[in-house]
This record gives C-alpha cells, structure tokens and sequence, in this order.
C-alpha cells in the first residue's frame, strides 16, 4: 500500500528582510598590523560617516570613509602608507553615534 503526502497552499506569507537595528563598530583586524587592516562597521539608516584615524596627540593623520551611506554593514580597508609605528585611534561617526577605538600600526 503507498502512502502520498499531499500538500496543499492556501496563502504565502511575505517577510520583509531585517536590516541592520543598531550601530556597530567593530575592532579593526589584524591589529597590530603591517601593511593594511580592515574595519567593518554597521549603521541602521541612512547616514553621513566618517571614519578617521587620529595619533596619540589627537592629530587627524588619515580619513577612511566620509561619505553618505545606506544603512548595512560595511567594511573598509585601509593602509597606513607613510605612517609610522605606533599606536592610533579610529573614531567613527554615524549621525549622533561616536566610538573610538584603538590600533596599531607596526612595520
């Protein structure tokens, strides 16, 4: 005797995809590193960011990203060409949203 599953469809039900909800930064890698490193970052709308690296005296020494993005997740890669060893900070800036963290750059 065989047995047929049968099924049948009385609707579908559509989901909108979810992105991102919260801002995020994350920690740069590698870190330390030689010669390049990657930053990946979130935003949840529509935003201006900025993300720069500054020295340890507060001096701007390079910007990664300024620029209008949708909201997602983003990553960057960036060098330090001309740069030399040490420590620095990224701060990146999504609207109201501000985080600094810290890397380092050893050749």
């Amino acid at each position: 005797m065989a047995y047929q599953n049968q099924w049948l469809i009385t609707g579908v039900e559509e989901t909108p995809a979810k992105g991102p909800r919260v801002y995020a930064l994350e920690q740069n890698y590698p870190n330390p590193f030689n010669p390049g490193t990657t930053f990946d970052f979130t935003i949840p709308h529509d935003e201006f960011v900025s993300l720069k690296i500054y020295n340890l005296l507060g001096e701007e020494v390079a910007v990664v990203v300024k620029e209008n993005l949708a909201a997602g997740r983003y990553n960057r890669k960036w060098s330090p060409a001309g740069l030399p060893s040490g420590i620095y900070f990224y701060r990146f800036q999504a609207g109201a949203f501000v985080q600094t963290r810290k890397l380092g750059v050893f050749k």
